[in-house]
């Protein structure tokens, strides 16, 4: 196979996929993962992927936030690993808040019912989950609901966070880095992401390794800032140990 024919069945499973990973590409095309790299760096110059960790994305899934419905689409078997093990996180009692996002909202199917729990929540769909469990004494943040994801933003999350303490706060991210932390595409929820780290004693981001080696315009949280990464097994060795170094602690699932 020529490298153009290649590389066009790259950019076709990457579309297709929403990601792809060097060491899956160079197993199915029977090449070497160094000739996948070459592969891949020709198409980022091209301007039709963005080199991630171990792979690389479609450009115009970074450039377009996705939706709360496409997104549950993707690496539902790897949500739901973190989702168990971010409930063992959990307080046998207090206060937690659940941030709006698919991975969150794995976490609030699989809530427990054997505790007395107060959650605080700006998304529609966790709130109706936990609404019919009797041991939840369950908060709404007011706002301005996105409908691209479901998340109520805007002064109204801001003023309410301002005045509470919460004892774990679970935030979800659009990307993360070593060099720029944890960012989001869209300002106002940024601003409510924001707001939530700072409102809690302790703060766990659940997010899957396809978000690493991805920056987005608006930082949320400083790495610093987190406490606990808790992620997939296809996180890096690498990146691990350069998270660890900053003081946060990473749990791969």
């Amino acid at each position: 196979m020529y490298a153009p024919e290649r590389q066009q069945l790259i950019l076709e499973r990457a579309r297709g996929r929403g990601r792809v990973e060097v060491a899956v590409l160079a197993e199915e095309l029977k090449v070497t993962s160094e000739t996948v790299r070459r592969d891949l760096t020709a198409l980022e110059r091209r301007g039709f992927l963005r080199r991630v960790h171990g792979g690389a994305l479609p450009v115009e899934r970074i450039e377009m936030e996705p939706t709360l419905a496409s997104r549950r689409q993707y690496f539902g078997e790897r949500k739901r690993r973190i989702a168990h093990r971010a409930v063992e996180e959990l307080p046998t009692d207090g206060t937690i808040l659940l941030d709006s996002g698919t991975t969150t909202q794995a976490i609030a199917d699989h809530f427990p019912r054997d505790r007395q729990l107060t959650v605080i929540t700006n998304s529609i769909a966790i709130a109706a989950t936990l609404s019919e469990i009797d041991t939840v004494a369950l908060y709404v943040l007011g706002g301005r609901v996105r409908t691209r994801t479901g998340a109520a933003v805007g002064e109204w999350v801001l003023n309410a966070l301002d005045d509470v303490c919460i004892d774990i706060a679970f935030l979800g991210t659009n990307g993360f880095t070593v060099a720029r932390g944890m960012t989001t595409p869209d300002q106002v929820e940024a601003g409510a992401k924001r707001a939530m780290a700072a409102a809690a004693r302790r703060v766990v981001v659940v997010t899957d390794s396809t978000k690493a080696g991805q920056e987005h315009f608006h930082r949320f949280a400083k790495l610093e800032d987190v406490d606990l990464l808790i992620t997939d097994t296809n996180l890096d060795d690498e990146t691990c140990e350069q998270l660890d170094a900053t003081g946060m602690d990473v749990v791969r699932t």
